[in-house]
């Protein structure tokens, strides 16, 4: 009998070039490019970070999607979750790898989806020093027949064996349910659609930064679960005087917001996690600053060590749920740009992943 919960890595898919990012930010543009450019912003800063087993890869090139997943495997990870944009209107991006993956059958690894349903938008800078947020691409939500349209394009990935099921229903997360009008009237049309096609219906999984004060709504709203991320509200967690010098330093600097990811962990996990349906995520590192410059925040200090501690804590706070629905989502199998990644760098090598395995196999043997 399995012990261990599914553990589920939310996976980025924006590894290889598309029209799109070509016409906005040159050709040939990948997440590799802001992570390769990446610059030291202080002292013990660690940037660039560095691929190594796997390298600046193509996700275009099947054997390179078989790697990531024979490596998750061998680790303990039981499937990843690739985020989903439709952008309403049949728009979408980053699509190839998924698609790929879904025709081929190869890898043979579980998956879900994440429908990643916010806008995107490009910092651009003007001649007084000034920034702006310029529109690339707008979330809309045209209404109910884009929501048909939505589930037909996604109903062969819903039938697919290596769909991830809870109860019988594909796993589908929504990672920003409060931006969906009228979410409730949504999940109850996709669930009549389900039904309708043959399957017992969708498990959606509503995603949140602010557990305590959205999870019911959630519930309310027709979610089975709810994916908690505590990142931001963790590196909060700041004494006011602490928090008030912090805000001096960089503004007078010009650094980054700057934690301590030992200070931190702690608090990525709460008391609302102690309930039944509330998943809980796994947070290895992070670093925003390839994609933010000063404007993002660090976990500084952040090793291999101290997230296996992170892990067993988790494992500890949900050891005793349903086994059918007991899931933890990695954030994330390998958000590069973000700093927050499993897959192995120059730096600690496969390390994450073998802390992560290590606290699993302690976790099934004291059970």
């Amino acid at each position: 009998m399995k012990t261990n919960p599914t553990v589920i890595a939310l996976y980025l898919p924006q590894f290889h070039p598309t029209d799109d990012n070509n016409e906005w930010w040159g050709k040939g543009f990948t997440e590799w490019t802001n992570v390769g450019k990446a610059k030291r912003l202080f002292r013990g800063h660690v940037q660039p970070h560095v691929p190594a087993d796997l390298g600046y890869y193509d996700l275009r090139l099947p054997a390179v999607r078989e790697a990531q997943a024979t490596m998750a495997r061998e680790h303990g990870v039981d499937g990843f979750c690739y985020y989903h944009y439709w952008f309403g209107n049949g728009k979408r991006q980053l699509e190839l790898p998924f698609n790929e993956v879904l025709e081929s059958g190869s890898p043979d690894f579980p998956f879900c989806l994440c429908w990643a349903n916010e806008s995107w938008y490009a910092k651009m800078w003007n001649k007084d020093g000034s920034a702006e947020k310029k529109p690339l691409v707008e979330q809309v939500y045209p209404g109910a027949s884009d929501h048909v349209q939505h589930f037909h394009s996604l109903l062969p990935a819903f039938q697919d064996k290596r769909y991830i099921r809870i109860h019988g229903k594909p796993l589908f997360m929504i990672y920003q349910p409060a931006e969906l009008p009228q979410v409730g009237e949504f999940i109850k049309l996709w669930q009549k659609l389900a039904e309708e096609n043959g399957l017992p219906g969708i498990y959606f999984v509503a995603h949140t930064h602010r557990v305590a004060k959205e999870a019911q709504q959630n519930f309310d709203n027709g979610f089975n679960a709810v994916n908690s991320l505590r990142l931001n509200e963790a590196m909060r967690r700041t004494p006011p005087l602490k928090k008030m010098v912090t805000r001096i330093v960089r503004t007078v600097c010009n650094v980054p917001r700057i934690c301590s990811y030992k200070d931190v962990y702690p608090f990525f996990i709460g008391e609302e996690e102690k309930r039944a349906k509330i998943f809980p995520s796994l947070v290895p590192n992070w670093d925003h600053t390839p994609r933010s410059g000063t404007g993002g925040s660090v976990l500084v200090r952040a090793t291999p060590e101290l997230f296996g501690k992170h892990v067993e804590q988790v494992l500890g706070v949900i050891a005793d749920r349903d086994e059918d629905e007991n899931v933890v989502f990695i954030k994330s199998w390998n958000e590069w740009g973000e700093g927050n990644y499993m897959e192995p760098d120059l730096q600690y090598g496969t390390g994450y992943l073998q802390e992560l395995k290590r606290a699993l196999h302690a976790h099934s043997r004291r059970a």
